[in-house]
């Protein structure tokens, strides 16, 4: 896959763990220019360590959930790459409180903010990253996981709002289709990350995953990396609205 020449954004880089990073880091190393987002200063200087290797373009504050910052930071992204190519969408959160327990314990404010930062966030990135898109097209993809569609105890809310997500993608994937912008999303298998450590149950989950996977094992960064980056790429050029699974083909097994 060749992406000299191209150009794009990603949100989601908290640190070196995270799966943004690696996709950073494999489209980086394929000749991509990135522009990347931090939420705020309190973890400005962890993504600014984990990029400083990857000759990032620019790092801009921007809260996806707030209008002003998100116009801000595609201004910026206009100023500085003119025009994009890609955008990877890596962002998810929930209260802590509300990743365990029982799942109808959930506060309204828990679950608004769930599904705010997990799945609305998309459609404003879509909609202004749309504006300062390639006019020959692009491509955009989000990060989920099987707990869209399987109940996962523990993982709760971010089911429901990883499930709001891919319906999202489809949404925007129809919509930007005419535009020849494509909307994909990567389910990936459960990994170990910074934000995973508070799940509940999170270390038996991937015991599980790797003992019934049709792969007896769980997957790598850098296997999402390269599905992301295919997706990315012009390779995937007749891919849009699809759910793909990087799960060492767990998601298919009954028993």
């Amino acid at each position: 896959m060749e992406f000299k020449g191209k150009k794009g954004l990603i949100f989601g880089v908290a640190n070196h763990r995270s799966i943004a990073y690696y996709i950073a880091k494999e489209l980086s190393n394929l000749g991509a220019e990135i522009g990347y987002s931090y939420q705020n200063e309190r973890v400005l200087g962890s993504v600014e360590k984990s990029l400083k290797d990857l000759s990032p373009a620019f790092i801009e504050e921007c809260d996806v959930l707030n209008q002003k910052s998100l116009n801000n930071f595609f201004k910026i992204s206009k100023e500085k790459l003119n025009q994009i190519d890609f955008i990877v969408h890596s962002i998810a959160f929930a209260e802590r409180e509300d990743l365990g327990g029982n799942f109808s314990d959930v506060t309204k404010s828990g679950f608004s903010t769930a599904l705010e930062t997990s799945s609305y966030s998309l459609i404003p990135i879509t909609n202004l990253g749309a504006k300062i898109m390639n006019p020959e097209g692009g491509s955009i993809i989000a990060m989920s996981f099987e707990a869209s569609q399987k109940v996962y105890p523990g993982y709760n809310v971010m089911g429901t709002a990883k499930a709001a997500l891919e319906n999202c993608v489809k949404q925007l994937a129809y919509e930007y289709g005419e535009n020849n912008i494509r909307v994909n999303a990567v389910s990936a298998g459960p990994l170990p990350t910074l934000s995973a450590r508070s799940i509940d149950g999170f270390n038996h989950m991937r015991k599980t995953h790797a003992d019934r996977s049709p792969l007896k094992r769980n997957i790598t960064h850098e296997e999402v990396a390269h599905a992301s980056s295919f997706l990315l790429s012009d390779l995937s050029s007749g891919i849009t609205g699809a759910i793909i699974p990087v799960d060492s083909g767990y998601g298919i097994m009954g028993l």
